[in-house]
């Protein structure tokens, strides 16, 4: 009996370890250097290593912005309540309007810890809008005359090598668990 206890425990381990996220996308993310909303350089090479979860959003958006931003602060909450070392990251797909100070602010209104979140400024409308079609096969369009920006509503899941595993809703029905569950079995594998 103790030989079949054991063997169940085994087989139990190991089917844990060999876990992997069910259509995995590994994109590329492009390299890049920006601005955070701290004023300071933070680009690709920051997060070398590690796992982070990247969205796009911008300050004066008047729909889907504000919930994502909220949703990404109540993840941010609870991958720290389960001890896991996640770096987030919020493209503005606004840049000539978002300054450094006004994302600060953005961010301010969600959440009062911005150490491992950045959010990022500091390149042009075209260059945001490459990065986002290459790296994460996303939309990022201003249409002209409109202070509103077309962009996804995707959260993305990158792991150190920096390529984008997996996707997720994060306007509705945010897959948390499952978001947390990617990131542990992101992390397990490095």
């Amino acid at each position: 009996m103790w030989k079949r206890i054991a063997l169940f425990l085994v087989v139990l381990l190991l089917a844990a370890c060999g876990k992997t996220i069910p259509d995995a996308k590994n994109w590329p993310v492009a390299d890049f250097t920006f601005v955070d909303q701290t004023g300071k350089p933070f680009g690709l090479r920051d997060l070398k290593g590690k796992v982070w979860v990247a969205d796009f959003i911008f300050t004066n958006c008047e729909t889907v912005c504000p919930p994502m931003t909220a949703h990404m602060a109540k993840l941010k909450e609870k991958a720290e309540e389960k001890g896991l070392d996640v770096e987030f990251v919020s493209f503005s797909v606004d840049p000539e309007v978002d300054t450094p100070e006004k994302l600060a602010a953005y961010a301010k209104q969600f959440t009062d810890d911005l150490a491992n979140w950045h959010l990022l400024t500091g390149y042009s409308p075209a260059e945001i809008s490459e990065l986002a079609q290459k790296s994460f096969k996303m939309i990022v369009q201003k249409p002209a005359n409109d202070d509103q920006v077309v962009h996804g509503t995707s959260f993305y899941l990158a792991g150190p090598d920096g390529k984008v595993v997996q996707t997720y809703s994060g306007v509705q029905d945010v897959p948390y668990e499952t978001i947390l569950e990617h990131i542990k079995i992101v992390q397990s594998s490095q």
